[in-house]
């Protein structure tokens, strides 16, 4: 028998279940089905029974009494034919309905709404003799698919066994009844058969239905390689990903850095935040944040500024809140416009053309 991949330990991604549904890979018990169309089956007939009867009972009637007199002409057959199908339809139609409709609803239960067509594509590998004969005869499918077979053979010939036995010291007083009375004998007979055949036939479905379900979760099983490529592929390799992010950063800072210039003011921490800020009333109501930066890209600000002579001020808490709340091409928050509000005034008191 083919043997579990050890590799394959973690549970399939929900893309791994969509690509399986789609290619009509789903958990559905064969089995379960069974059971269960045949109850509905049997309370159809247990609630139609007396309709079966009655246009039973009006058909042989007609047979045996006015259809010996009965003139056969090409019409009156295909009346006759209209007729008996009518009847036919209206004794095995309703059965057939409801039977057709119980299955449906077993396996939409099981499968849920499902549309896969790549099942009807051809596949060519079926055709491979070899690999058809290794699943017949090595696979573990095979091998529960024969025990089921074996259990439900069994149920369904030892059921009635016992019933057959218990009930052949009732047969022979039977010759003196009437005919409705052996009929419904018989009736009762088969139907304690079927019950007997359908307690164990409902305990293997369920069963079948577990283990499907459980053995469906394992063969979508995944290894931790195949998990890894599929987020890949999905949110892109970590690597490109930190290269576009590097690349990104760099032409984000290099552009932060040609506005330190066009600053009003920097304000720092001292030596570990710098913020560059602007005022311009035609720009902003507010004024608004250039350039921010920690360590090295603070000391870099700083260097800017001193080059083309932006006044730098120090106002620790000041720079410690900016930084945290506020980003680069923000207005400051309201609450602060006090306090920058002061700063500028000393810059504008001292260099007033910048104003």
């Amino acid at each position: 028998m083919s043997q579990k991949d050890p590799s394959r330990t973690e549970k399939a991604t929900p893309k791994r279940r969509d690509k399986a549904r789609k290619e009509g890979n789903v958990p559905k018990s064969q089995e379960l089905s069974k059971p269960v169309v045949m109850i509905f089956g049997l309370l159809i007939l247990r609630i139609y029974l007396d309709t079966i009867h009655t246009e039973m009972k009006s058909l042989m009637r007609w047979f045996f009494q006015d259809g010996f007199s009965y003139q056969l002409t090409p019409a009156s057959v295909y009346t006759l034919l209209q007729k008996c199908m009518a009847s036919i339809a209206l004794m095995v139609l309703p059965i057939m309905l409801v039977v057709a409709a119980s299955a449906y609803v077993v396996t939409r239960l099981q499968v849920g709404k499902l549309w896969a067509p790549k099942v009807l594509k051809p596949k060519f590998k079926m055709f491979n003799v070899i690999a058809g004969l290794k699943r017949l005869f090595l696979s573990k499918d095979t091998a529960v698919r024969l025990l089921k077979n074996i259990f439900m053979a069994a149920a369904v010939a030892f059921g009635p066994y016992l019933v057959i036995k218990q009930a052949m010291g009732e047969v022979l007083p039977l010759f003196y009844q009437a005919p409705e009375a052996i009929a419904a004998y018989v009736l009762r007979t088969c139907h304690t058969m079927f019950y007997y055949a359908l307690v164990p036939l409902l305990l293997i479905g369920i069963a079948d239905l577990l283990y499907t379900r459980w053995n469906y979760e394992e063969k979508l099983k995944m290894t931790k390689s195949e998990i890894k490529d599929e987020r890949k592929q999905a949110e892109g390799d970590p690597v490109i990903k930190n290269k576009q992010r590097r690349k990104m950063f760099s032409v984000m800072m290099m552009r932060m850095m040609q506005d330190v210039p066009k600053a009003d003011v920097i304000i720092t921490n001292p030596t570990h935040l710098a913020i560059a800020i602007r005022y311009n009333a035609l720009e902003a109501p507010a004024p608004i944040i250039l350039a921010k930066g920690a360590g090295p890209v603070a000391e870099r600000i700083k260097k800017i500024a001193r080059e083309n002579g932006v006044p730098i001020r120090e106002n620790k808490p000041l720079a410690r809140a900016l930084y945290k709340i506020a980003e680069v091409g923000d207005s400051i928050p309201e609450e602060f416009y006090q306090a920058v509000a002061a700063i500028l005034a000393q810059v504008y008191r001292i260099k007033p053309n910048r104003m």
